[in-house]
């Protein structure tokens, strides 16, 4: 009578909104003021005032039926030249607008890239800790997920298991740096060695194997780290960006995909492109913010709150006895679980309010992910309540 799997992904609701809803519940009861909520990704800082002036400027310079048409499936061409452009001086690329499809945010642009590129059979892989959406959104389009085990010490990328996984039917890899859950960024000799092995793996097989590059935190790091732009370093690569972190735009849906000239049969993939846009229902990305994202691109992303933040919780958690790779980028904290069950280590910690998403949701068990695009204050809060949680541990 209907989808089985459609109604499971409609009814079972992720861990981190299952989290978040008990934390709504919760903080009816004992007050907002009391619960620690570490469960969503939801940028805190507000959009910069650049946004709210250049929507005014729009709204009372142009004409409405410009602002709020229809534009063309890939995006505003006027846009799409401007965005271009702002990437080539970032990143000394070579792009023109013909390159750039624009999409409703990076969930639209990947799952438009994954469907792009999907035929029977295909695989495609990525590296835990991942975000759990790659796996409904890979599957959605007929293909399967590979997951390579986490490198807990650093989290690079373990090489040697990566390799095992590559098969014939290998389509792509998919990379997401600076990384939700870990807040790693892959570092220059890590995405040299990636691009090595695809090439060789390609030259193997007789076909491309594609890199799609998850980039929604691009904006967001820290202590100067680098971030290579990977079209740079793998000509096979495909970019996915959104504006909803570095410009806090969450709920605007606004980003693009990236497709080089260098690309494997490049008309082609970006028609397929175009293509799996048209079957997934894009018709095209919001209009006004189209030209809002246009007016503000090189200006500036807001992250010294984010920094301060992370300084506060991963400074706190060391102290309190937690382990945890100290994270270049993102807005997550991903520290070992204080047992191997990271499920119900997290059922343990909201006992004491303390809202943490477990890591076995991300391909990586005994750790769990705390979020800390919040309020500087509940940070402030959480720390003795983290260390309280702690000397329960120790004192079993």
């Amino acid at each position: 009578m209907i989808s089985e799997k459609m109604y499971e992904l409609g009814t079972k609701k992720s861990t981190i909104r299952t989290i978040f809803e008990y934390g709504r519940k919760r903080a009816l009861e004992v007050g907002e003021e009391n619960i620690y909520d570490y469960s969503l990704g939801n940028p805190n800082v507000p959009a910069p005032d650049f946004i709210k002036q250049a929507i005014i400027d729009i709204l009372n310079e142009m004409d409405p039926c410009d602002v709020h048409g229809y534009t063309v499936a890939p995006g505003n061409p006027k846009v799409r030249e401007i965005l271009a452009k702002d990437i080539n001086n970032r990143f000394g690329t070579h792009f023109t607008g013909k390159n750039l499809f624009i999409t409703s945010g990076a969930a639209g642009a990947i799952t438009i890239a994954f469907k792009a590129l999907s035929e029977p059979n295909d695989e495609f892989i990525t590296f835990a800790p991942y975000f759990p959406e790659y796996k409904c959104f890979v599957e959605s389009v007929g293909a399967t997920l590979k997951v390579v085990p986490a490198k807990i010490d650093d989290f690079q990328i373990q090489f040697d298991e990566f390799e095992k996984m590559i098969t014939p039917n290998t389509k792509a890899i998919i990379i997401n740096s600076p990384n939700n859950p870990s807040g790693v960024v892959y570092s220059e000799a890590t995405i040299k060695q990636l691009a090595q092995i695809l090439t060789d793996k390609s030259n193997e097989y007789g076909h491309p194997i594609f890199l799609i590059s998850d980039e929604p935190y691009r904006e967001i790091v820290y202590d100067g780290a680098f971030v290579p732009y990977i079209p740079n370093y793998y000509a096979n690569s495909i970019v996915c960006y959104s504006y909803s972190k570095s410009f806090s735009l969450p709920g605007e849906r606004i980003g693009y995909i990236v497709v080089p000239d260098e690309v494997a049969d490049f008309d082609k993939v970006y028609g397929a492109v175009a293509g799996a846009a048209r079957v997934l229902t894009h018709v095209n990305a919001s209009s006004l913010f189209q030209l809002v994202v246009a007016r503000c691109a090189g200006k500036p992303s807001n992250i010294a709150p984010y920094e301060e933040n992370r300084n506060l919780l991963y400074n706190g958690l060391i102290e309190a006895g937690f382990k945890c790779v100290k994270p270049e980028g993102a807005f997550y904290l991903f520290p070992q679980s204080l047992e191997p069950d990271d499920y119900a280590f997290c059922k343990k910690a909201q006992e004491y309010d303390l809202l943490l998403v477990p890591g076995t949701d991300f391909g990586c068990p005994g750790h769990f992910r705390a979020s800390y695009c919040i309020k500087r204050e509940t940070i402030e809060k959480s720390l003795p309540i983290f260390k309280k949680l702690a000397q329960e541990y120790k004192n079993k």
